[in-house]
């Protein structure tokens, strides 16, 4: 198995609202990208930030974006996300009609594509779209809600995707969201994940950007 060295995206998910700018800048330094969970209560319940705040906080940090759509109709919403500025644009298979066609449009927009697979859903009918992608983002909670308990059953699917990513000599960066902590990420690195998503992890630390470091060094790479 190779896999590349690892990315760690703190989530805003779990940053103070009032201080977005300010814990972006937090980790600066430390983490590889930012991730931007984007909800719209409708395909999951929660309701978070939208295009209007990622256009601002993306002028106030050196982060390259990794925005993760858990909404419905992401042909519609997710190419602003692009054309704003966003380094990569995720969005779920589970909402999505055309999945490889919204990834094409995507990278014509200026990002990449990412594909987003919640916990119920399998990612072996999925694996044939990964040349497609640049990012898979297995879900190893269910999307909707931060600081849920990881679940490691779910990382019989990243396994899979690394053993198809690995055949087939793809560019593709597995990522997992949800859980994912100092006691957690090491098996999802195990695995064959090479990108965390953490939010409690990092942004409940008296210090986000010795988190990050300290996550870095636990993902064994």
């Amino acid at each position: 198995m190779s896999v590349p060295p690892p990315i760690i995206a703190p989530s805003i998910l779990a940053a103070d609202f009032a201080r977005l700018a300010e814990e972006a800048r937090a980790v600066e330094g430390a983490a590889d990208w930012l991730h931007v969970d984007v909800m719209d209560n409708h395909f999951v319940p929660n309701l978070t930030i939208g295009l209007p705040v990622v256009q601002s906080l993306i002028k106030t940090s050196t982060l390259p974006f990794d925005v993760h759509l858990m909404i419905e109709q992401p042909e519609r919403w997710s190419i602003g996300y692009a054309e704003a500025g966003a380094y990569n644009v995720t969005f779920h298979v589970e909402a999505a009609d055309d999945p490889v066609a919204l990834a094409k449009n995507l990278r014509a927009a200026g990002s990449r594509a990412g594909l987003a697979i919640d916990r119920d859903t399998p990612v072996e009918p999925y694996l044939e779209l990964l040349p497609h992608f640049d990012t898979l983002l297995i879900m190893t909670i269910k999307a909707g809600f931060g600081g849920q308990a990881f679940m490691p059953e779910l990382l019989d699917k990243v396994r899979a995707a690394r053993r198809q990513v690995d055949a087939g000599h793809l560019e593709l960066r597995i990522e997992v969201d949800g859980g994912i902590a100092r006691d957690t990420i090491e098996a999802a690195a195990e695995a064959g994940a090479d990108a965390f998503v953490a939010g409690t992890a990092v942004y409940a630390s008296a210090d986000p950007a010795a988190a990050v470091r300290a996550l870095r060094q636990a993902a064994g790479r």
